[in-house]
């Protein structure tokens, strides 16, 4: 009977210690560290890109038993009560306050469809007029090699078999000497404005002098800059519209507090 007895005490003493074990991963001299404080210390560090395994929980575990130590060494020789110390945990603080309100603010004023829509259509309005080409070109060393290239393509020899051939440009020289569709802007200057002054279908009659060398450029075509898609640039537009709302939000308070 006795042995029963003491069977049955060591089990209700083991259930009724099994909440503060859930509550807390350690007790430090009489301090507890909440589990609360251990999930967020791992999702801190899942969210820098690290897994959730049972070694990362048992390293944070012993960090926070680390922290504790050294928290009550500093309590004991008074470090917290320094007024440096509080202006700095003070301001800490509210970093922590204002960003968790500045994340509640923006989760609830996202801006509607037809905001974005009107954004979106406000900064792409006026915004064609530029152009792009897609050009060939062959690049040389040699000026007096590009005057007689030149002088192949006129009489009928491929551009495309000549870049091949002779381009120092190994970016586009086994493309025939395709650069694809560009704005002229990407190019150096000399490059840039030669590309221009050309018509669809036009090479430059002498060689274009730059940096890299002598070049034979050829406009395949030419076309309007074309804004980018809505969905492309929704996440751009939301993000703007969202710091709108909170600078008006900010001014509004400001007004309405009295200062002195």
């Amino acid at each position: 009977m006795t042995l029963k007895k003491t069977r049955l005490w060591v089990l209700l003493a083991a259930c009724a210690a099994t909440p503060a074990f859930a509550q807390n991963v350690a007790v430090v001299n009489g301090t507890p560290i909440p589990t609360s404080r251990a999930n967020a210390l791992v999702a801190q560090v899942v969210a820098q890109g690290q897994q959730d395994t049972p070694d990362l929980q048992k390293a944070v575990r012993e960090e926070l038993i680390n922290r504790e130590v050294l928290m009550q060494e500093a309590a004991r020789r008074g470090i917290p009560n320094r007024p440096d110390v509080k202006a700095q945990l003070a301001m800490a603080q509210q970093q922590v306050i204002l960003h968790a309100w500045i994340e509640d603010f923006l989760k609830n004023n996202q801006p509607s469809d037809a905001e974005v829509k009107a954004m979106y259509d406000k900064v792409t309005q006026g915004a064609g007029g530029g152009k792009e080409y897609h050009l060939h070109h062959i690049l040389v060393a040699d000026e007096q090699q590009a005057k007689d290239l030149i002088a192949k393509i006129k009489g009928g020899a491929s551009f495309e078999d000549l870049a091949k051939q002779y381009s120092k440009d190994p970016g586009s020289a086994k493309n025939g000497g395709d650069l694809d569709w560009s704005d002229p802007k990407a190019y150096v200057p000399e490059f840039a404005a030669a590309a221009t002054s050309l018509q669809k279908g036009q090479i430059t009659d002498t060689p274009v002098h730059t940096q890299f060398g002598w070049h034979i450029i050829r406009v395949d075509d030419i076309r309007a800059i074309a804004p980018p898609p809505l969905e492309q640039v929704r996440p751009q537009i939301v993000q703007q519209l969202q710091q709108e709302k909170l600078l008006a939000f900010e001014k509004q308070l400001r007004a309405q507090a009295k200062i002195q």
